[in-house]
């Protein structure tokens, strides 16, 4: 009698070891699958930042200087690889606050036709994309923490799923952009 109640405990303590490692396993393809998400979140930022800036660009309210800087720095943003990809929506980010360094800039903005639809599109797009980043962010940092535990490297409870890295950016938005809401 006394071999069946060690053999009950044994079995009940695998059951119960069995499913909570099932239970660490799915909460870690939640957070993978969060990350997923927020990483097309904040593709879809980023592209929209990167259209309106080229957008503006080309709309003649810039000098040319201007419109060349933004330009270009908006069409490396769209065409960058994945391992430049940082670096390029950084030197977005700079090319917009230089562009938009002098309130006059988006004065100018403003009176082009179709200039106000352009200024509220620009100052969503660069209010948008640190709050992307941020949730982005913050899902890799849950998943990291969770596959740094013992038992999710023990019992690879990760599987084959690369290791989560942050997306690492100057999204700093322009002066002029932020202070007009």
């Amino acid at each position: 009698m006394t071999t069946f109640y060690w053999i009950f405990w044994a079995a009940a303590a695998l059951a119960f070891i069995g499913v909570y490692l099932s239970w660490t396993a799915g909460r870690l393809d939640r957070l993978h699958t969060r990350i997923d998400a927020a990483r097309a979140a904040l593709d879809a930022q980023l592209l929209r930042r990167a259209s309106v800036a080229q957008e503006l660009a080309t709309s003649g309210v810039f000098d040319p200087a201007a419109s060349m800087v933004l330009y270009d720095a908006a069409h490396h943003a769209r065409q960058a690889d994945e391992d430049g990809r940082e670096v390029a929506e950084s030197e977005l980010s700079q090319a917009l606050r230089a562009v938009f360094d002098d309130r006059e800039q988006l004065v100018a903005v403003r009176e082009a036709p179709g200039g106000q639809e352009s200024a509220r599109e620009l100052l969503a797009a660069v209010r948008r994309v640190p709050m992307a980043r941020r949730f982005h962010n913050d899902a890799v940092r849950a998943a990291r923490a969770l596959r740094r535990h013992r038992k999710v490297r023990w019992f690879r409870l990760a599987g084959h799923a690369p290791f989560p890295l942050a997306f690492e950016m100057d999204d700093e938005p322009p002066v002029v952009l932020a202070e007009h809401g």
